[in-house]
């Protein structure tokens, strides 16, 4: 089975409600529609009466529930309560009642915060940072999180490497330019995230263009004191770096670059030295090898509110859907 007809059997077998606060874009009507017909999960569409009429028209969307926020019985609490979360920063009621009724993404993690939904899917037509600012806010990091980046899960047809041509990219969203620190946290958070919705044993590779010390650079230290932290403090995880995509992937390759590593050669997570080199490689795969891209998926939420990008399609949206609700049962 598919991997992500696996993820929609695990999301059946728990149903989550998952807020989609783009009601203002066709594919997450078209998307909202499949998630109901395939049973995936219950899902929330934020728009108002008019966004409805004209994005939605042709559609069937009976048993979506749709919430106008201009409408909705509990918008003068969340204004009360948006005041007071961002009291420290000079939030005032009028400057509230205008973010919850014109960012949709502010009203949505209220909700969330609420427990009135159990995740929330955005960024068709908003950039990463319009997605995840509002949740770094006010959904917050987990306690006890080393903190919040972003993955792809990337399922490459017809490939021999990876898991079956399955693979986590991180951190290809969020963090610009992690430290060390940072770097490794991303790492051992990955292996995380792919052991539970992948289901396999991850194999983490630290990327850079250098494979042990072929190169020498600040860079390249950087991603070799990554993998000794996360080397250090998950010392169960099998894990390497520095090294080369191909000297990850490639058995061959890895045997006379990397001989006697227990990653090279079989890696299945990828962790990217900077945010440049995540979202370049993911998009380079997914445009050339026709990969299935899903995400940036976030991790070290309080509760996961998970990215689009731009240019996805009504199916990619139900992808994340699907994964979102499977890290709601998780949660």
């Amino acid at each position: 089975m598919a991997f992500i007809d696996e993820i929609k059997e695990r999301a059946r077998a728990e149903k989550k409600r998952i807020i989609l606060p783009e009601g203002m874009d066709r594919r997450v009507w078209e998307a909202a529609v499949t998630v109901i017909k395939e049973n995936v999960a219950d899902v929330t569409v934020i728009a108002t009466e008019e966004e409805v009429k004209e994005f939605s028209e042709g559609l069937d969307i009976e048993g979506i529930h749709i919430i106008n926020p201009f409408t909705y019985p509990d918008l003068d609490r969340f204004i009360n309560d948006l005041v007071e979360l961002r009291r420290m920063k000079g939030m005032t009621p009028g400057e509230a009642r205008e973010l919850l009724t014109s960012d949709y993404i502010y009203f949505a993690c209220m909700m969330l915060r609420e427990n009135q939904a159990d995740g929330i899917v955005s960024g068709a037509c908003h950039s990463t940072a319009n997605t995840l600012r509002p949740a770094l806010q006010l959904v917050k990091a987990k306690p006890g999180s080393r903190l919040v980046s972003a993955f792809f899960i990337m399922v490459v047809p017809d490939c021999e490497y990876g898991y079956n041509g399955t693979f986590l990219f991180g951190d290809c969203g969020l963090e610009q330019n992690p430290e060390p620190e940072k770097l490794a946290g991303i790492a051992i958070a990955s292996a995380e995230s792919f052991r539970y919705l992948v289901g396999g044993e991850p194999y983490v590779a630290m990327l850079s263009y250098s494979t042990k010390g072929s190169a020498r650079h600040a860079d390249v230290d950087k991603v070799y004191n990554a993998y000794k932290i996360a080397r250090d403090n998950a010392p169960y995880l099998k894990i390497d770096g520095e090294l080369q995509p191909d000297a990850a992937l490639v058995p061959e390759i890895a045997a006379y670059k990397a001989p006697g590593s227990k990653v090279a050669g079989k890696a299945n997570v990828l962790i990217f030295p900077d945010l440049d080199a995540g979202n370049i490689g993911y998009k380079l795969v997914q445009r050339l090898a026709k990969a299935e891209a899903y995400g940036p998926i976030t991790q070290g939420m309080n509760k996961p509110v998970n990215d689009l990008s731009r240019g996805c399609s009504a199916k990619d949206i139900v992808g994340v859907v699907a994964i979102t609700a499977v890290q709601a049962q998780k949660e």
